[in-house]
């Protein structure tokens, strides 16, 4: 079914109709929870939406559930026209049809395979021959039954009616005229049975309802005011309760979900006169009523109105007839007079349902070159026939660009034309590559594109990543993409978001933007913002829009870590982006204070009275006493009686405790370095036989150097480390131009506080070389060099000296000009002094202040050392240095009601 709204629908309905005989319903969509995924496999029926079943198949060869299915049923299938979703519910049928053929080929057999059969059903398609066209193979034709208008089970009457809007009207106060025409239009033709009123925006469905409740009376008998009344008891929204003890009330997909089942429950019974809805609800709920208004047919989209489409009216007039109370029922339109015939021929026939795949054929082509069902051109085109673009270009090739007078062949040239550029496209932004044999094979980047259901304009996007990003930066591309792109900005949220963004006196956004929130864009970002900052947003449409956000934002920031995993020179990008993609699985930010939100039990109120009390990292929490943190509870009157205490510490006991050692191993030279790195889970004997974390939580290894490149970058899966304790790994670390300092970090896939991010220094054989100045600044772009007046080192004359017998080669100081010390160490190379080491200047220079004896005096200052020094070793734990929170402060100590008097002796 095409939204979710309609699947829930269907799914509490068909749980308790098939749960009495033994078969087991299970509802698949964007909501549903990974512990949902895995008993999915054991359903005999799956209600889902085209979205999560696409993504679904495109991983089938790795799924064996999509290889069972032998009943496809397709509800509203004429969402197929539609401009954004129709090509994915298109895709999604080609594709179980490429999959039973595919079972076919491997099993020389068919009979063990029994044939996947489709169901499609629509009240508003007139082609549909087209469609049955489509859902047929060469061996079973599909069968197509049309039902006649006359079958309906509710005579249906159409009435347009057309209201004068003159030319410097605008539709916004035409829509605002028409408020004031709905009371005459109920009073006409409701014959005091429940109606309808579909508006185009939420904000016209509350003006709307509030208009209708001052102009019109309804008779309500007592006992249906008191059930009203009860309804109204239970809402949330003040103006909603208000409204409904008058028999009006208005829903939209911004509402509380509760007062929606609420509104729903009333007029599904017929105690509510008159609900005023949004056209979405036409395609969702099933809200049948006796009278259908549509108030004005234009609707707000993509900042400008547009005309309802011929499916949208259908739909919406389909509504009008309850089978259960009536035997006819009214559909009335309220649109401008000079609109009015056009909508009156199309109540009498219908236009002709097209594709819109080739609008978006980009990303479905990649994705079938992942599942190798498109291995080179002949079969991009075979593929394409099974298809209903194929079907309807060879019918009506103008709609899709083509001219008239093309045949079968020349039609499918020009859609091989089509395969051909978004081929060379995909080939152009390296997502896939041909062989020695022509054939098409997908890249990595391809297949995480597939993978990750991303759009190919978001992937052209992060092409263009420099690999320098800062977290704030790689927030604001991410706030661009694509896949946000239905996020809409409405005007009555303005003032809150920028609230959100600058505001003196109230907690603001982490990375504030520049100048009013004015774009979708700049909404996305905020947004993000404010739930990684735990800053609340009053507002539900707002924090409905949040939740859709993270849920297409966690499958951005996971493909942009793995996209740039690839690469070895961005590891400022890397980290950022490994950090961003954890920040929007825990809703956090990395450096977040509110630790505690992660644990189970604890929401956004109890986190914040554990910041205020000062637990702010999950070792403070360890550390404190049971009941002491109940106590905690108790002064932020959120109570909380034992054993809370006991099951909040034991959840932090179990979560995985991480150590990290680095080692540079004594093998040196002047170009690189190797260091033994060891990962310890430092409570491994705990996590034995309970963890707190999911049984795939990793972290990754990340380390880079000053010049941004990425010297190593891995996963580590506790479920290794929970075998022997630790992990090692030996690394070579090559010399980078800007400094010898490394970055090394330790990121948690899943929590924030768990992370290690340090600085390490390696040593070289030699020192850093005249010519450039240690840099540790990586902002500094310019590499500054000395200005040597007396030439470089090696040009210096060389000291004679006594070699002591040793090689001349293993005489450091002579590199440098300089000459032996007067020391008389037995063995130079491992004494105390550093001059024995590096010698001293020739007794020419000793008085003069040049260049380079500074350079030698900075070499000094960095402690060198022999060219075979002890082993360094640096241990790197969590911070946990955290003394235990002291709770006396928040005792409450009553004062005393008189002032104490002085005793005298």
């Amino acid at each position: 079914a095409p939204i979710k709204a309609l699947c829930s629908q269907r799914f509490d309905d068909w749980k308790e109709k098939f749960g009495p005989i033994g078969l087991t319903c299970k509802e698949l969509t964007g909501d549903t929870l990974m512990d949902d995924l895995f008993e999915i496999h054991h359903a005999d029926i799956i209600i889902t939406t085209p979205e999560k079943w696409d993504s679904m198949t495109r991983r089938w060869r790795d799924n064996s559930i999509v290889q069972v299915v032998r009943l496809f049923l397709i509800d509203e299938v004429h969402v197929i026209k539609d401009e954004s979703r129709g090509a994915t519910l298109e895709v999604v049928v080609s594709r179980m049809k490429t999959i039973q053929s595919s079972l076919w080929r491997l099993l020389e057999k068919h009979d063990t395979v029994p044939p996947l059969r489709f169901v499609a059903v629509s009240a508003t398609i007139p082609n549909t021959q087209d469609i049955a066209e489509w859902l047929s193979d060469s061996k079973m034709p599909a069968v197509c039954l049309k039902i006649d208008e006359d079958q309906r089970p509710v005579k249906l009457r159409k009435i347009v009616l057309g209201f004068p809007c003159s030319d410097n009207q605008t539709e916004f106060k035409f829509d605002l005229t028409l408020n004031y025409k709905i009371a005459s239009v109920i009073q006409t033709y409701s014959e005091q049975k429940p109606a309808l009123v579909f508006c185009a925006t939420r904000k016209g469905v509350q003006q709307a309802a509030s208009v209708l409740a001052k102009d019109a009376k309804f008779l309500l008998s007592i006992e249906q005011k008191q059930r009203l009344q009860g309804f109204a008891n239970s809402l949330k929204d003040s103006k909603l309760r208000d409204l409904l003890t008058y028999g009006v009330a208005y829903h939209h997909a911004g509402m509380e979900i509760s007062d929606r089942k609420i509104i729903e429950g009333a007029f599904a019974v017929g105690d509510l006169p008159v609900l005023f809805t949004t056209s979405t609800l036409a395609m969702g709920v099933n809200l049948p009523a006796h009278l259908v208004v549509i108030k004005s047919t234009m609707h707000y989209v993509g900042g400008v109105f547009q005309e309802y489409s011929e499916t949208d009216i259908l739909q919406m007039i389909g509504r009008a007839g309850r089978p259960q109370f009536d035997t006819t029922a009214t559909a009335v339109i309220m649109t401008r007079c000079s609109t009015k015939a056009r909508y009156i021929q199309m109540l009498n026939g219908a236009d002709i349902i097209e594709s819109s795949l080739h609008r978006h054929l980009i990303e479905h082509l990649n994705a079938e070159i992942v599942l190798h069902t498109v291995t080179d051109v002949s079969v991009a085109l075979e593929w394409i026939r099974s298809t209903f673009l194929y079907i309807r270009a060879l019918k009506n090739p103008t709609h899709y660009g083509f001219s008239s007078g093309l045949d079968k062949v020349g039609i499918e040239a020009k859609l091989q034309e089509l395969c051909l550029k978004n081929l060379n496209d995909l080939s152009s932004f390296d997502l896939i590559r041909m062989d020695e044999a022509n054939n098409f094979k997908p890249t990595e980047t391809g297949r995480l594109m597939a993978w990750y259901y991303i759009a190919f304009d978001t992937v052209k996007q992060f092409f263009t990543i420099k690999g320098t990003e800062t977290l704030n930066e790689l927030v604001t591309m991410i706030s661009s993409c694509t896949e946000f792109v239905d996020v809409k900005l409405r005007t009555n949220e303005k003032k809150i978001l920028n609230t959100l963004n600058k505001d003196k006196d109230k907690i603001t956004i982490r990375f504030p933007m520049e100048g009013k929130i004015k774009t979708r864009e700049m909404k996305v970002n905020c947004l993000i913002q404010a739930q990684l900052g735990c800053i609340p947003i009053q507002d539900f449409t707002l924090t409905q829009d949040t939740g859709r956000i993270f849920r297409n934002g966690l499958r951005v920031t996971r493909w942009l870590s793995d996209f740039l995993s690839s690469s070895k020179n961005n590891f400022s990008a890397l980290l950022n982006s490994l950090i961003l993609a954890k920040c929007f699985r825990c809703r956090l930010w990395e450096n977040s204070l509110h630790v505690s939100k992660q644990l189970e039990k604890i929401g956004v109120s109890l986190s914040n009275a554990m910041v205020n009390a000062g637990l702010t990292s999950f070792k403070k929490i360890e550390d404190i006493n049971a009941r002491e943190l109940e106590l905690v509870t108790y002064y932020f009157i959120l109570n909380r009686h034992p054993p809370f205490g006991n099951q909040i510490k034991e959840s932090v006991l179990h979560l995985p405790k991480y150590e990290l050692e680095i080692e540079q191993l004594p093998k040196y030279s002047d170009t690189s370095a190797e260091i033994l790195v060891t990962v310890k889970l430092t409570n491994y004997e705990q996590l034995q036989t309970k963890r707190t974390a999911p049984d795939f939580h990793y972290v990754s290894l990340v380390i880079g150097d000053a010049d941004n490149q990425v010297i190593f970058n891995q996963k580590i899966m506790d479920s290794v480390l929970l075998k022997t304790g630790n992990w090692m790994k030996k690394i070579e670390v090559k010399r980078a131009l800007k400094s010898e300092d490394i970055s090394i970090n330790l990121i948690s896939s899943d929590y924030v506080g768990l992370d290690i991010q340090r600085a390490y220094t390696a040593f070289y054989l030699t020192p850093k070389p005249e010519g450039r100045k240690v840099v540790t600044n990586q902002k500094l772009k310019a590499e500054s060099t000395l200005d040597i007046c007396c030439g470089s080192p090696q040009s210096l004359p060389a000291a004679k000296v006594d070699t002591g017998g040793r090689p001349k080669q293993e005489i450091a100081y002579k590199k440098y000009g300089n000459r032996e010390c007067n020391h008389r160490c037995k063995n130079k190379d491992v004494c105390g002094h550093d001059c024995c080491k590096t010698g001293v200047l020739p007794k020419s220079q000793m008085n003069g202040d040049t260049n380079f004896s500074l350079y030698l005096a900075d070499l000094r200052s960095r402690n060198s050392v022999s060219s075979v020094p002890p082993v360094k070793r640096l241990k790197m734990q969590m911070l946990n240095q955290a003394e235990n929170v002291d709770l006396k402060q928040f005792v409450f100590t009553p004062k005393s009601l008189l002032p104490a008097l002085p005793r005298y002796y």
